[in-house]
């Protein structure tokens, strides 16, 4: 079974919120980046999965304002517009993570995962 890797900190930036990991780990989610993957139902359809939140709608200066920790698996933020309802797990948020380190090792599983589709 996969170990959740918990956060030691979220602090709310000017320009991102940085999660720092209990590994060391650092992710600055840019607040619009984040805002536009928010998980709730008015997002996302429950249903299907389908993301319904129309990007242009999202202001391009939206921030979080406030955050708060939902049990010992997320995170729920006050966005500036108004925004509150979606949950954010830690696992998702740390699959998400920006940051270039993350986003090479996404990019070799993919790449991987391409080869064995292959055989």
């Amino acid at each position: 079974m996969e170990q959740l890797i918990l956060p030691d900190a979220i602090n709310l930036e000017d320009d991102a919120v940085v999660i720092l990991w209990e590994d060391a780990h650092r992710s600055p989610f840019p607040h619009r980046y984040l805002r536009l993957r928010c998980p709730c139902a008015n997002c996302v359809d429950e249903m299907s999965g389908k993301r319904t939140l129309d990007p242009d709608t999202v202001p391009q200066d939206v921030k979080a304002v406030d955050q708060m920790p939902v049990g010992k698996y997320g995170v729920q933020f006050l966005w500036s517009d108004a925004h509150y309802t979606g949950i954010y797990t830690f696992k998702v948020l740390r699959a998400a993570c920006p940051c270039i380190i993350c986003g090479e090792a996404r990019a070799q599983a993919s790449n991987a995962n391409a080869g064995s589709n292959a055989e």
